[in-house]
């Protein structure tokens, strides 16, 4: 099997759900707890490999401030705590996936399809994306973007699709280390390489990449890829550039993880109206110009409206509730509070 084949969506999987929320930052899981409270199902779409968003992403170990109650706490606790709040919802993450298409039913529903080729009908969708879409930064090589999707790719979907290549992988932060360990066992060879020898990973995924480079296992060049070969299609080898010299490393896939840029990606696409590259919502509902898609988070606009992980869970609990009227329709809205209602707490699994 060869690394492209991970590029072509499989045979279309269908789930049908209460509601897809895109984005799986602070916002888009605190919108999970507030649903849930509420019987709505979620299935959550991402297109980074781990739930967190652009607060674990991009700053897990930066200090945030102004979480109510949290007097300081960084971006992948704050992750962490969430997705300890949500798991008596059991809501089921799709990762490394990107929505590209949304269209509306007959019946009203909405049919969302991924880059992976998942196909979701759902009666709700709430667009929790942050900046818009995370999309990775392409290395600044010449002819590579002939080789994305074939023997290129900025995430993997399929591991096994690596299974007997010379696997490269570049970079220095939780990702590069991350592949470099899984991917190890499977791959022919596996060199990983960064411009220093310091890594932004966690210590432990260090410790083990260290230690798979003293069993020869990995091999690790500090240095920076200057040039790809191949057919125009399949990579045959990289050049590095070392303080030794430049030198050949056999590849048949790499991996860049080079960070991540934001852009408003298919979202601009949806027919929704835009201001300035945000969605305007209104305030009683967080509802879009389209009826039943919601907007939270940053990637929202209403006048004034202040870019704040508070306020995207205030407006994730308002959210909710508009929702549940779609959901289940004609059934009596009753608010309740999670520290009197024994029926809350019930779903919550602490009474």
């Amino acid at each position: 099997m060869s690394p492209q084949d991970q590029a072509a969506p499989a045979a279309l999987e269908t789930i049908e759900t209460d509601c897809v929320v895109i984005g799986a930052g602070p916002c888009g899981l605190f919108a999970v707890f507030e649903l849930g409270l509420l019987d709505i199902k979620a299935h959550v779409v991402d297109i980074l490999d781990r739930p967190g968003g652009q607060c674990a992403e991009l700053y897990p170990e930066k200090p945030i401030y102004d979480v109510p109650a949290l007097p300081i706490v960084t971006g992948q606790e704050l992750t962490d705590r969430l997705m300890e709040q949500i798991k008596p919802f059991g809501p089921q993450f799709h990762y490394s996936e990107r929505v590209d298409g949304l269209s509306r039913l007959e019946d009203g529903r909405f049919r969302l399809l991924t880059d992976a080729g998942t196909e979701f009908i759902t009666k709700v969708v709430v667009i929790a994306a942050g900046g818009g879409s995370f999309m990775p930064k392409r290395p600044p090589l010449d002819g590579i973007e002939n080789y994305e999707g074939t023997s290129v790719f900025y995430a993997v979907r399929k591991m096994e699709v690596m299974r007997g290549h010379d696997v490269v992988i570049v970079g220095g932060g939780d990702s590069a280390l991350d592949w470099t360990l899984n991917l190890q066992p499977i791959a022919n060879s596996l060199t990983l390489i960064h411009r220093r020898d310091d890594f932004r990973a966690a210590p432990h995924s260090v410790e083990k990449m260290r230690a798979l480079v003293a069993e020869g296992k990995v091999r690790l060049m500090i240095g920076q890829v200057t040039k790809i070969n191949g057919d125009g299609a399949n990579l045959q080898s990289i050049a590095v550039k070392t303080a030794a010299g430049e030198e050949t490393v056999p590849c048949t896939a790499m991996l860049p993880f080079f960070g991540l840029t934001m852009k408003l990606g298919p979202v601009a696409e949806w027919g929704l109206n835009l201001h300035e590259n945000l969605i305007p919502v209104d305030t009683e509902k967080f509802e879009t110009s389209a009826p039943g898609i919601f907007a939270i988070g940053d990637i929202n606009w209403y006048p004034g409206k202040l870019k704040l992980i508070l306020s995207g869970f205030h407006e994730a609990a308002l959210m909710a509730q508009a929702a549940q009227r779609i959901v289940y329709p004609g059934k009596k809205v009753l608010f309740q509070y999670t520290t009197s209602s024994s029926s809350l707490q019930k779903k919550l699994g602490v009474k």
